[in-house]
């Protein structure tokens, strides 16, 4: 793909946004709905209250969701980019008509084919 400066920089901001939409979608949908029972079974209020010890892996598990949701939507955009990419291949790659001239000498060669075989 060809780009310029311009492009990256708006990729960059857009990747800072979307980083922000997934903090907000795991810190304040996901983990409330899918992980409050496992956490009020351990004594914790928030995800980020997990520890172990001295190891709080409470954070980890937290970010580990975030690379596993923007992972999967990086794989959707580019499944969706490279089935639009086929689509064009295949119609590009239509083949030819043969053009009055090339009918002429397929017609000569054959008529050449058929006197030597005579």
């Amino acid at each position: 793909m060809k780009g310029n400066i311009v492009d990256l920089a708006v990729a960059v901001v857009i990747g800072g946004a979307f980083g922000a939409i997934v903090s907000s979608l795991v810190d304040d949908v996901i983990t409330p709905l899918l992980l409050t029972p496992a956490l009020e079974a351990v004594g914790a209020s928030n995800i980020a209250e997990l520890h172990w010890g001295l190891v709080k892996y409470g954070n980890f598990l937290a970010a580990i969701i975030k690379f596993i949701v923007i992972a999967f939507v990086l794989f959707l955009v580019i499944k969706g980019m490279n089935a639009t990419k086929k689509e064009e291949v295949a119609v590009l790659v239509a083949p030819p008509v043969p053009t009055n001239e090339e009918k002429l000498l397929t017609e000569i060669r054959d008529a050449l084919r058929s006197q030597n075989r005579s």
